[in-house]
């Protein structure tokens, strides 16, 4: 579903992401962790559609994200870790520009909008200015935007931020469940712990190269064995 070939991203003398290959399976949660600067946000924007790499490819579910941006980004739903959002705009309203950017019908904007604003808990908050709502309202109204059309692979930049407990909770039995119906799942943190609830699958990068992967439990023996060696 998900394909990383060489991919890389220069500014300038700096190398943010340094030929990263890997690839996601169908229904797969997969975490990708690294302190700050280490190169998340930058691969997640590059996956996302947002950022162009200076060299390499994203591929998402068989379609070249260079190549065909508009039906590659029709099959992601992409939460950036600082979203952008029209604040004079409801809640709803917004959902509608977001469902009208991809088409979709009205009884399947109605269906899918009071799905998701219930879901996290925002429905009634739905015909309120964004400008009104708290940061964790913001996210969740967010994750509702990326999940309208129905995408096959969700990718995510830091989820958790701003949430209270019980908005990690439901973030991470959300992603579960959609990983069960067939979803494929890219989030990035920063904290093992998270990764270790959620994913199926790690990869941590670090200075911009792909430096491991593998399932917490693996990582953890490797790196008990290495521990060992020294």
């Amino acid at each position: 579903m998900i394909e990383l070939k060489n991919l890389s991203k220069r500014y300038g003398n700096i190398l943010a992401v340094n030929r990263l290959n890997l690839s996601v399976s169908k229904g797969e949660v997969f975490g990708f962790i690294g302190p700050n600067g280490a190169g998340k946000t930058t691969t997640i924007r590059m996956m996302g559609g947002v950022l162009a790499p200076t060299e390499g490819s994203v591929i998402i579910c068989g379609i070249n994200m260079a190549d065909d941006p508009e039906n590659a980004k029709k099959k992601t739903g992409f939460i950036p870790d600082r979203p952008f959002l029209y604040e004079k705009l409801t809640g709803m309203e917004f959902l509608r520009f977001t469902a009208d950017l991809y088409g979709l019908s009205e009884e399947t904007f109605y269906e899918k909008s009071e799905k998701l604003l219930k879901m996290f808990s925002i429905y009634d908050w739905s015909d309120e200015l964004i400008e009104s709502y708290s940061h964790g309202m913001k996210q969740r109204l967010v994750m509702s935007a990326a999940l309208i059309h129905d995408p096959e692979v969700i990718v995510v930049d830091e989820p958790m931020v701003g949430l209270d407990p019980a908005g990690i909770r439901l973030v991470k039995d959300l992603f579960r469940d959609l990983a069960e119906g067939g979803k494929t799942i890219f989030l990035s943190t920063h904290t093992l712990k998270i990764a270790e609830e959620v994913c199926d699958r790690i990869g941590i990068i670090h200075k911009g190269s792909l430096i491991a992967t593998g399932t917490t439990t693996d990582l953890k023996l490797t790196a008990k064995v290495k521990e060992a060696d020294l």
